[in-house]
């Protein structure tokens, strides 16, 4: 992978670690020595996995904080729990995605409600113990998959799932992580907090497990791996040149315009607003 440098002394948190492109992320930055925080919605899954990049890293400091991104008391109950601890935040990589039909606990669609408002809040709530931890970044796992949206429904967000594969909703929730990300960097200013997403390459991960047979056998066959996705993360993340860049959007490792309305600021205000006033901010 890119960049092999010491991450010792610098504390990670990553959503959605106990699995897939997370997984094998938190791997990569365990084994560079980072103090590693793994943000996962079942416990009983996420601390044998902890223990085994422990292991695998020869790195004892990986622990586990519960959090569901599908439930706003969840996170804001790992927020609480994060901000007791009294440790700086260097890194926050928002990973953590599906693509399933179903509605939130607070009544938002599930993969935009997940994929996009539970890491807004999660990454809101953590804003001021990031900015007392500068030099800092915020990287959002987004997908190549926003190019296809045609734009924010905002009444329809707030309804169940519509289609039948979740494959539309999807597009429009990782549309909304670019545009998160990129709003943030306007709003942080000179903060000494960056930020950036990215495309890791479409990889065969359990964020599709639930998209109906028999379309997913098929389209696992065509994608890459994990590590090759991980890579890209870990790039975007923790390279020293990318340590300045902040609103950008990274494709595979390389840096990329992302879609016409991923650049609207008009469409990231008014998504940060709305999400603002739907996560009771």
């Amino acid at each position: 992978m890119a960049d092999e440098g010491s991450l010792r002394g610098r504390v990670c948190l990553i959503t959605g670690a106990n699995t897939g492109i997370g997984r094998a992320t938190a791997t990569e930055l365990a084994r560079r020595g980072a103090r590693l925080l793994l943000a996962c919605r079942s416990l009983d899954k996420a601390h044998p996995v902890a223990e085994a990049i422990r292991a695998e890293s020869k790195n004892d400091a990986v622990e586990v904080v519960e959090l569901d991104l599908a439930r706003f008391a969840s996170i804001r109950r790992a927020a609480e729990v994060l901000l007791a601890r009294d440790l700086p935040i260097h890194l926050l990589i928002n990973n953590a995605g599906l693509a399933a039909r179903g509605l939130t606990a607070d009544g938002f669609e599930l993969v935009f409600g997940t994929n996009h408002l539970g890491h807004f809040l999660l990454t809101n709530l953590l804003l001021d113990r990031l900015r007392a931890s500068a030099p800092a970044r915020v990287v959002t796992v987004s997908s190549r998959a926003h190019y296809k949206a045609s734009g924010i429904d905002f009444e329809a967000v707030r309804r169940p799932t519509a289609s039948l594969t979740a494959l539309p909703e999807y597009s429009v929730s990782k549309l909304a992580n670019v545009l998160f990300s990129a709003e943030l960097a306007r709003r942080l200013g000179g903060a000494g907090v960056t930020t950036g997403s990215l495309h890791p390459g479409v990889i065969a991960s359990d964020i599709w497990r639930r998209i109906p047979w028999p379309i997913r056998p098929i389209a696992l066959g065509f994608m890459s791996s994990l590590e090759e996705g991980a890579g890209t993360v870990v790039d975007a993340a923790v390279n020293p040149a990318r340590a300045a860049e902040t609103g950008r959007y990274y494709h595979e490792g390389q840096e990329r315009q992302p879609s016409r309305l991923a650049q609207d600021p008009e469409l990231a205000r008014r998504l940060w607003e709305e999400s603002v006033r739907w996560c009771g901010l």
